[in-house]
């Protein structure tokens, strides 16, 4: 009986370390993607560098919608060239074509991950929810810069063109209209 109750203990302590590694997996995951930009993930900043270099680079931008998200939404603007470090601005057009208001995130991705940590973002409508009342129109933009440091890395620095790519989620709507305020975009219609 006393060797049964210690495996049982240890079996337990397993399953309850595990359980805990399994909840820290997700934000140390993010963390990192955040940190060395694998899988796409984008650095986020206050502003561009001082002096952008004389090479330009390519930007694309893709938007897609989950298969539950009723809006439309679509990029102004397919490209831009621009140098790098230099400060871009793009803007993307969301409408909700339903009787009802809608709220939305974006999850977004660049691509080839290996430019993802010198894409950085300065101001992005992804940062915050957004909701869309029946039939409104909104443009959303985002302000990023490609750092300079792309150059210094020997498997970005041959990198010609990055694709930004956004997806909307339908998520709950937020329970007031207060909490609506703060989030909304800026109808163009």
């Amino acid at each position: 009986m006393k060797g049964s109750n210690r495996t049982a203990a240890y079996l337990a302590g397993v399953v309850l370390v595990m359980a805990s590694l399994s909840f820290a997996a997700v934000p140390f995951y993010r963390w990192f993607c955040q940190v060395t930009g694998f899988g796409g993930t984008t650095s986020v900043a206050e502003s561009a560098p001082d002096t952008p270099l004389e090479q330009t680079i390519v930007v694309r931008f893709d938007a897609s919608l989950d298969r539950d998200m009723p809006w439309t939404f679509q990029p102004e603007q397919r490209t831009m060239t621009l140098r790098i470090g230099e400060t871009g601005l793009a803007f993307y057009k969301a409408t909700n074509p339903t009787d009802r208001p809608v709220a939305g995130q974006a999850s977004y991705n660049v691509t080839p991950d290996a430019a993802g940590g010198y894409f950085t973002k300065i101001a992005c409508f992804c940062f915050t929810e957004q909701v869309l009342q029946p039939g409104e129109s909104v443009l959303m933009p985002v302000t990023f810069y490609v750092d300079p440091s792309i150059l210094d890395n020997p498997e970005s620095k041959l990198v010609k063109e990055i694709t930004l790519s956004y997806t909307f989620y339908e998520i709950p709507l937020p329970q007031t209209q207060a909490a609506l305020a703060g989030a909304r975009a800026k109808p163009i219609n």
